[in-house]
């Protein structure tokens, strides 16, 4: 008997503590689960909350030279031709409004900023913890520099409050304003009103001439849930957040266990 068709057309995998492990990298049975789900009539497509600079050399380890859904949503990046087919950015007058109303309620917070396009700098100011490794970041001494070029989103932290109920409390103030996610530990981030990981994804699977139901989605934390809630078919990492699992159809092993690559091998058969 031949092996019955792979299910889905488009395979959506977030990056970190999902595609990738806890060093970073991606394991040789995930490298070839994916493989053998692309030649089986899959698309594969990385959807992230990086930022593109943060992203490319990720992609250039995997030899990936597809679409990738970059910057929470607001970046649909094509990696074989290395350009930008989308990119939104965050209205820079309104986040400002947004942050004073939030330190108004909870007092100052310690700022990151991720600029736009290809080479966009991450900017981070002072009491912002960055998490160890090799990207590359810009400090900044004067609030005004955040808003000297376009960005996609801005970072944020709290000195008493844990990311939970960072997000809670700056949902409730700014809500209205802005988007706000977890994406990550210590990574609570403000976008554009309406923008997820499924706007993007919807623009990328679109432009391959594929849709929703087509969709088997990988992910680990909140910021994960909308594209969840657009595939057909949403895999929480065991590492995952407890929001994402509670909408999640399934929950597979952690990212370090590769979760993804068990998944796929089971719809491979």
């Amino acid at each position: 008997m031949s092996p019955a068709p792979f299910p889905y057309r488009l395979i959506a995998t977030d990056l970190d503590g999902t595609l990738l492990r806890g060093d970073d990298t991606v394991s040789q049975r995930t490298r070839d689960a994916l493989a053998a789900a692309t030649a089986a009539g899959a698309a594969h497509i990385i959807v992230t909350g990086r930022a593109v600079p943060w992203t490319r050399h990720i992609l250039d380890d995997l030899g990936y030279e597809g679409l990738a859904v970059c910057g929470q949503g607001a970046q649909v990046y094509h990696a074989g031709e290395q350009r930008l087919l989308t990119s939104v950015t965050l209205d820079r007058q309104l986040a400002a409004l947004a942050l004073a109303k939030l330190e108004a309620e909870i007092g100052p917070l310690a700022l990151a900023a991720s600029r736009d396009g290809l080479d966009g700098e991450v900017l981070v100011g002072a009491g912002y913890r960055v998490q160890e490794g090799p990207l590359p970041v810009v400090t900044f001494e004067d609030r005004s520099e955040l808003w000297s070029a376009p960005i996609n989103k801005l970072y944020m932290q709290h000195p008493g409050l844990d990311d939970d109920a960072l997000t809670k409390v700056a949902r409730a103030t700014i809500g209205g304003l802005v988007n706000v996610v977890m994406a990550g530990p210590a990574i609570v981030e403000i976008l554009p009103l309406g923008l997820s990981k499924a706007t993007g994804l919807s623009l990328a699977a679109r432009r391959l001439g594929l849709r929703a139901s087509d969709t088997i989605a990988f992910g680990d934390m909140p910021n994960d849930i909308p594209m969840f809630r657009w595939a057909a078919h949403g895999v929480a990492m065991a590492n995952a957040h407890d929001e994402l699992k509670a909408v999640a159809h399934e929950i597979t092993a952690s990212n370090d266990n590769d979760g993804i690559a068990m998944t796929l091998e089971h719809l491979l058969g």
